[in-house]
């Protein structure tokens, strides 16, 4: 079904409405704009969800939403359907995650959840976690890796803790202490997997994984993998990956697989690829890879693509985008690959403070087409109907 003139009429005339909501600020309205994909009232999944991260300090973290029942791209959606929440979603989106009928964005300086209705997008509540990072889900709670210290370089900085709430009650339940400025988590078993960076502390990064048992919900080991940990994923075999960001001089980003060897009861390191790595996405056996590397004394960024095959652990493609099209993108941000149809989404963060793009790639690697976004966009999920 594709969108007739009446529906983008009406649509048209909906920011107006909420204009008047606020006094004291000016709200931005959302935009509609018609992408080039088929418009399925069935379609599955029925949309996905883009958070822009916004400059710190700029308090212009906004969340669009690709519409693949109308053929619609919306930009600055929140704003729209909740003209009376002041500041709107805030400063630095840093997630987005749904689990059961809920929406999750993890807003880092400005220290909360901000939890919505999945479909709607209107505000449900807002929960205060300082410094809070990333969000993963397990049996009814969800789990936030939070800096706990104020938002500021400090070789003084405390450890970091993953914050565990409720998902009935939307109430913190409690606290775990792990390693220093935790990142992305990932549960694999009944076990959480933390990846401690460190980098309030550079150059005395952390090198670590917090492991957490989740009935207990008690850290019981560190492993030791790599400096400056940021990603951390679960594959469909258990495996984990691991990303590092280096020291951006003379240490380079890098890759890890995590896995249990035989006569081992606990996750060991067992492969390091030597392959650079910013964001990462699954799509059945295939792992694939974005990476901006930035070397503080050239003062520029090596770019690459790539894709490895999560059972052999070996890279199968040097550069997943195969129209030579990838000049175009500035500085890839955000990776996220369609369930479903195995379309590639890699937005595109430019300068940082100006709109970015969101690139739509076919699942051969050739672009389908492209929209403007918010400002950094760089968290992506899907909404399943």
């Amino acid at each position: 079904m594709k969108p007739t003139l009446s529906h983008i009429i009406l649509i048209s005339f909906f920011p107006i409405i909420f204009l008047a909501c606020r006094e004291d600020e000016l709200v931005v309205p959302a935009e509609y704009e018609i992408i080039p994909e088929k418009a399925d009232v069935n379609a599955a999944p029925r949309g996905m969800y883009v958070l822009n991260e916004g400059n710190m300090g700029s308090n212009k973290c906004t969340l669009d939403y690709l519409d693949y029942t109308f053929g619609l791209y919306i930009r600055n959606l929140y704003a729209e359907r909740n003209p009376n929440v002041i500041k709107e979603l805030g400063d630095v989106g840093n997630d987005i995650q749904i689990y059961g009928s809920k929406l999750y964005a993890v807003i880092n300086c400005s220290h909360k959840i901000e939890v919505m209705d999945a479909r709607s997008c209107k505000r449900i509540t807002q929960i205060d976690i300082p410094n809070c990072r990333y969000i993963r889900f397990y049996r009814g709670n969800a789990y936030v890796s939070s800096y706990v210290a104020p938002v500021q370089i400090d070789p003084n900085a405390p450890q970091g803790a993953v914050y565990r709430i409720d998902t009935a009650s939307m109430q913190i339940t409690g606290k775990v202490t792990v390693g220093y400025q935790p990142e992305e988590m990932a549960i694999a078993g009944s076990y959480l997997y933390v990846a401690n960076s460190g980098g309030y502390r550079a150059p005395d990064y952390d090198n670590t994984v917090s492991v957490i048992e989740l009935e207990r919900f008690k850290q019981v080991r560190k492993t030791a993998v790599g400096i400056n940990l940021s990603r951390i994923r679960a594959d469909k075999y258990g495996k984990l990956w691991v990303s590092s960001r280096g020291d951006y001089k003379t240490v380079p980003s890098n890759l890890y697989v995590m896995e249990k060897k035989k006569g081992y009861n606990e996750m060991v390191v067992t492969d390091t690829l030597n392959i650079p790595c910013s964001n990462l996405a699954f799509h059945g056996d295939s792992l694939y890879i974005i990476s901006t590397q930035w070397d503080e004394y050239t003062q520029t960024n090596t770019v690459s693509y790539a894709i490895i095959d999560i059972r052999t652990k070996k890279q199968i493609s040097k550069n997943f985008i195969t129209d030579e099209t990838q000049e175009d993108i500035k500085i890839p941000y955000g990776l996220q690959v369609h369930p479903v149809t195995g379309d590639i989404f890699v937005t595109d963060a430019k300068n940082y403070v100006s709109s970015g793009t969101l690139y739509c790639y076919d699942k051969k690697g050739r672009r389908k087409w492209s929209v403007r976004t918010g400002d950094i966009p760089a968290h992506m999920t899907f909404l399943n109907r």
